[in-house]
C-alpha cells in the first residue's frame, strides 16, 4: 500500500512539472551584441585591470585613504545597501507562498431571536438567546501547478541580484568620483600655483618697466600695460580658490562629511597608470556590475511574463479548517470538535480583460528590459573607447606641450633682454609672449588632469574597483 502511494506521489509529482514546463520557459540568456564593442580594438588577450584591486591602481596614500572612507561613508552607497535588504524580503516573501497559510480565530458569539419569528401561536413572544463560543484553526494552500509560484520566486531572487549588482555600480561610480575629483583638485591647486608664481614674475616686471622708464627706455604705455598684465593674472586667483573650495565642498559629499579642507598631495607627485589592458568586450558580461544589473532586470521581466501566464490556466487550493464549537462553555473542550477539507479549482473564464492585460504588459516590459540590456552594453563599450582615446591624446600632447612651455619659457626671456638692453623690440612682444607661456602652463596642467582622469574613467567603464 505505500509503495502504491509512493508511486502515485511520483506520478503527480512527474505530471505537475511536466504541465509546468508546458506554461513557463526556463531562462536562457538573449543574444546581444557582445563583440568588437572596443573602436579600433582587435586584441584577444582576456587580461583587463578591471581585476585590479582599486588599491593597486590608485597608489597615493591619501587618495587611498579617501577612497576607504566612501566605500564606508557614502550615503548613496548605504541607500543602495537598504535596497538589497528590501529585496531580500520580497525574495523571503516569494518563498513563504510555497508554504500553506494558516489563521487561528476565537470567538463569542450571541443570538438573540424571538418565538413570533418561528411562527409560534399568536399571543406567545418568548425570547430565545444564545451564546456561541468557538475556537479555530484554519489554512489553504495552492499547489504550483503550473509554475507560477516558482516563477515568482525567481523574478524576486533576479530583483536581488539586480539590486546587489546595481550596489557594486554604485561602488565602481564612487570610487571613479573620488579618485577624479581628487585630481581635479590637485590640478586646481598646481593652477593656482602657477599663476601666483606669474603674479611674483609680474609683479617684478612692473618694477622693471617703471626703471626703464625712469632710464627713458620705455615710455609710459609700457608701464601700464605691465600693470595691467599684471591685474590679468591677479583677477583669476579669486575664481580658482573658489573652484578649490567647491571642489573640496563636492569630495566631502561624497564622503558623507561636512564641508571642510582635504588633506592631499600634489599633482607632480602623480603618475598615470600605463599597463591598460582593456581584455575582451564580451567581458563586461561579467566585470561591468551595471551590465549585469542590466541582465538581472531583464530576468526579473522573463519571469514575470512566465507568471502572467499561468493566470489563464485554473488554479487548485486545498483549504481546511477545524476547532472546536460549543453552546455552553463548560462543554468547550468535549463533544465540541468539527472539520472542514475543501480541494478546488479555479479556472478563469472572463476576467474583464486582466489576465490578456496582464501578459501583453509582462511581455512588453520583457522587451523593454532586452533594449535596456543591449543599450547598456553599447554604453559600456563607448565608455571604454572614449576613455583610451582621451589617454591616448593626452600621452600625445605631453611631449609637444613641453616643447612649447619651453619655447616660450625662452621667449619670455629673449624678449625681456632685448627690451632692457636695445630698442629691437617693444612690451607689446613682451606682454604676448608672457601671456602665451601662462596658457601653455595651465593647458599642460589640463593635459595631466586627462592622462588621470582617462585611466580613472577606464578602470571604470572596464567595470574595476569592485573585486
Amino acid at each position: 500500500m505505500k509503495l502504491r502511494y509512493k508511486h502515485s506521489l511520483l506520478i503527480i509529482g512527474f505530471a505537475v512539472l511536466t504541465l509546468s514546463a508546458c506554461v513557463t520557459k526556463k531562462y536562457e540568456r538573449p543574444k546581444v551584441v557582445t563583440e568588437n564593442l572596443y573602436r579600433d580594438q582587435t586584441t584577444t588577450d582576456s587580461t583587463t585591470i578591471a581585476n585590479l584591486p582599486w588599491q593597486n591602481l590608485f597608489t597615493d596614500a591619501n587618495l587611498q585613504t579617501l577612497i576607504q572612507q566612501g566605500l564606508n561613508e557614502n550615503l548613496d552607497l548605504k541607500q543602495a545597501i537598504e535596497r538589497i535588504k528590501i529585496a531580500q524580503a520580497t525574495l523571503q516573501q516569494s518563498k513563504s507562498a510555497f508554504l500553506p497559510s494558516l489563521q487561528g480565530d476565537v470567538s463569542v458569539t450571541d443570538a438573540k431571536q424571538s418565538k413570533a419569528a418561528l411562527n409560534f401561536p399568536a399571543g406567545v413572544n418568548i425570547n430565545l438567546e444564545t451564546q456561541t463560543y468557538k475556537a479555530q484553526l484554519s489554512t489553504s494552500w495552492e499547489a504550483d501547478i503550473w509554475g507560477k509560484l516558482s516563477s515568482a520566486k525567481r523574478s524576486a531572487y533576479a530583483s536581488l541580484l539586480q539590486t546587489d549588482a546595481a550596489k557594486r555600480a554604485v561602488q565602481t561610480q564612487l570610487i571613479a568620483n573620488i579618485a577624479n575629483t581628487y585630481y581635479n583638485l590637485l590640478a586646481l591647486d598646481k593652477q593656482l600655483a602657477i599663476t601666483l608664481q606669474t603674479i611674483k614674475s609680474r609683479t617684478s616686471n612692473v618694477e622693471t618697466m617703471k626703471a626703464l622708464k625712469d632710464a627713458a627706455k620705455v615710455t609710459g604705455a609700457a608701464v601700464v600695460q605691465s600693470e595691467a598684465n599684471l591685474y590679468a593674472a591677479e583677477v583669476t586667483l579669486p575664481d580658482l580658490r573658489r573652484s578649490i573650495r567647491e571642489t573640496e565642498n563636492a569630495l566631502n559629499i561624497l564622503l558623507a562629511r561636512a564641508p571642510g579642507s582635504i588633506l592631499r598631495s600634489d599633482l607632480d607627485s602623480q603618475s598615470a597608470y600605463s599597463n591598460l589592458q582593456t581584455g575582451v568586450s564580451a567581458q563586461l558580461l561579467q566585470n561591468r556590475p551595471d551590465v549585469q544589473a542590466a541582465e538581472f532586470g531583464f530576468r526579473t521581466a522573463f519571469e514575470n511574463t512566465n507568471v502572467a501566464k499561468t493566470y489563464f490556466y485554473p488554479a487548485l487550493t486545498l483549504t481546511a479548517s477545524g476547532g472546536l464549537s460549543s453552546l455552553q462553555l463548560k462543554d468547550f473542550f468535549s463533544n465540541s470538535v468539527f472539520y472542514n477539507l475543501v480541494g478546488g479549482l479555479t479556472q478563469p473564464i472572463f476576467a474583464k480583460g486582466q489576465n490578456k492585460a496582464r501578459l501583453t504588459t509582462a511581455q512588453a516590459q520583457q522587451q523593454q528590459a532586452f533594449y535596456t540590456f543591449q543599450q547598456t552594453l553599447l554604453t559600456s563599450g563607448q565608455e571604454v573607447s572614449n576613455a583610451l582615446y582621451a589617454y591616448q591624446t593626452a600621452t600625445e600632447k605631453e611631449t609637444t606641450r613641453a616643447k612649447q612651455i619651453a619655447s616660450l619659457t625662452k621667449a619670455v626671456d629673449f624678449t625681456q633682454e632685448l627690451l632692457r638692453y636695445s630698442s629691437a623690440t617693444n612690451y607689446t612682444d613682451v606682454l604676448t609672449s608672457e601671456q602665451s607661456l601662462l596658457a601653455a602652463q595651465l593647458s599642460g596642467v589640463s593635459d595631466k588632469l586627462q592622462k588621470l582622469q582617462a585611466v580613472v574613467n577606464l578602470y571604470r567603464a572596464l567595470g574595476g574597483g569592485w573585486k
